[in-house]
């Protein structure tokens, strides 16, 4: 088969994520299609997948894919993920297992600026407390303009949110230890979980993956989508994923969780809690917000975080 390389398009551009299942992804016409499990094989039944203009596919429960089709989403940069049921990994498995486009010539510049800073427990920190800066200045630019969050009462100028920011600021500046600003982290995102659930109805809420009530179930989809979109960032920027600054101790492939951090709590924690309040399914969910992070451009806000980092750490005495 003879293909031809189709027209780049930015990686923090791209609108599109897909979430598939029961079907066969294939190529059909020179064109990366899926045909549903239940369905004939008539011209009728086929949708096109458009692969340039797409940043993350993820493969649900019941898919399958030809090589044929791997290898045009390899050469349209497309990241391809298997996982479980609504974009959430199977119960045996950890996390997604993300398939990367093969290339021998990913740019280096990236991992050599991070590299620099990586092996030193000091820089490592410094980078650490300036991803959660990045983090909380991203939290407070959507919290304060999202009409959706605000009709809801999901204000970042509320009393309780206030406190929480300013003793996790308080706690951030003064840790001598990444582990100090991984339970700062933690206990933010704690705090934010509560606000969240108290305004949209969701009193006593307990925040735990494994259960089946929507608010978890949303909270797990919308995470793993911002995943997706952080191991796009890393591997366009060509940066492993196992060089974590906060994360690494504890998890592999850490990077990403990190990355996907920045943009977590600002879109998709309050996404999750609405949509659960309202009963939306998880299509019109994921809907929501694969269409918050065009709004508010979460790639684009990590693509510039990580290269900021990268100059930052480069620059550390």
């Amino acid at each position: 088969m003879n293909s031809t390389k189709p027209k780049e398009i930015l990686h923090s551009k791209r609108g599109n994520m897909e979430y598939l299942e029961h079907c066969r992804i294939l190529v059909k016409d020179g064109r990366v299609l899926f045909l549903k499990a239940d369905q004939k094989r008539d011209d009728n039944a086929y949708w096109n997948i458009p692969i340039a203009n797409t940043k993350v596919v993820l493969l649900g429960t019941g898919t399958s894919i030809t090589q044929a089709a791997v290898r045009m989403l390899t050469e349209a940069s497309v990241m391809v993920g298997f996982c479980g049921t609504g974009g959430t990994p199977l119960l045996a498995g950890t996390e997604i297992e993300w398939l990367s486009p093969q290339s021998e010539y990913r740019p280096t510049e990236y991992v050599q600026g991070w590299l620099q800073f990586w092996f030193d427990d000091h820089k490592r920190l410094t980078i650490a407390k300036f991803l959660q800066a990045k983090r909380l200045e991203y939290l407070k630019h959507v919290w304060s303009r999202d009409s959706r969050l605000l009709d809801f009462g999901i204000d970042i100028e509320e009393l309780p949110v206030t406190r929480s920011i300013a003793s996790f600021e308080k706690a951030v500046n003064r840790a001598d230890d990444v582990g100090e600003v991984l339970a700062a982290e933690g206990r933010l995102t704690k705090d934010l979980y509560k606000h969240a659930a108290n305004a949209t109805g969701h009193e006593g809420f307990v925040r735990d993956p494994e259960h089946t009530d929507l608010a978890n179930r949303f909270l797990s989809h919308g995470n793993y989508l911002s995943y997706g979109e952080a191991a796009t960032c890393l591997w366009v920027l060509g940066i492993p994923h196992g060089f974590a600054v906060m994360h690494g101790k504890t998890r592999r492939g850490a990077l990403v969780f990190d990355v996907a951090d920045l943009v977590k709590d600002a879109v998709i924690l309050p996404r999750a809690f609405i949509a659960s309040s309202e009963g939306l399914l998880e299509r019109e969910f994921r809907e929501e917000c694969i269409t918050a992070f065009t709004t508010y451009g979460t790639l684009d806000r990590m693509f510039d975080v990580v290269k900021e980092a990268v100059t930052l750490g480069a620059s550390l005495p």
